[in-house]
């Protein structure tokens, strides 16, 4: 156990896939949830800063942080589905909070850090991918 503890090897990265995966998957689900419990409240406080209107901007937000979480959770079409996380991610950070301090946008930059490592790492062996595409897209 010791050797494996000290060694610069990943213990199991599909594990760390799959936790990563329900981590993040997990949180956006929730912040996405969030959004369209409260869409009558929150939607009229969306500005439109890419310009493509505040209703859409918003609409676009819901999908990105629910539904496509909902996909990176289970692992299914995952680098696909974390795009438009990531992309929501980025508009948060660099245009909607960039007067703002880091305090204020951290959240956004992990984010949009951990969408960079879920597309790069992929879905991993524990995944509706794996299942689905493992022959089709797999090593030889």
């Amino acid at each position: 156990m010791k050797n494996k503890i000290f060694s610069l090897r990943p213990l199991d990265s599909d594990v760390a896939a799959l936790l990563l995966r329900l981590l993040f998957g997990g949180l956006f689900i929730w912040h996405g949830w969030v959004k369209i419990d409260m869409y009558n409240t929150y939607q009229p406080m969306m500005k439109d800063i890419i310009g493509i209107g505040s209703k859409l901007s918003y609409n676009l937000v819901i999908f990105a942080e629910f539904f496509c979480a909902i996909l990176v959770t289970l692992g299914f079409l995952t680098r696909l589905a974390v795009i438009p996380i990531g992309f929501t991610m980025g508009v948060a950070y660099f245009i909607a909070h960039a007067k703002d301090s880091f305090q204020i946008k951290e959240l956004a930059f992990l984010f949009l850090g951990l969408s960079i490592i879920i597309f790069i790492l992929g879905s991993g062996k524990y995944s509706i991918d794996n299942l689905l595409f493992k022959n089709k897209f797999s090593k030889k």
